[in-house]
């Protein structure tokens, strides 16, 4: 199985998809999964996500 196509489309995004977690305020860890929150969707990272659906965490 090739491996040569992986991470194509977060290389387009602004500093490859990296930056700070609203949720988590960790800094340079990829940014990319979209939450709903109350003013909107905002975009979390991966363990921030998951804690949001497991009811660990609030979007805020």
């Amino acid at each position: 199985m090739a491996k040569a196509h992986r991470g194509k489309g977060i290389r387009e995004l602004v500093s490859r998809g990296r930056g700070e977690c609203p949720v988590c305020k960790r800094s340079n860890v990829k940014i990319l999964y979209e939450q709903e929150a109350e003013e909107g969707k905002i975009k979390v990272c991966k363990t921030c996500r998951a804690a949001i659906k497991h009811g660990k965490k609030k979007a805020s």
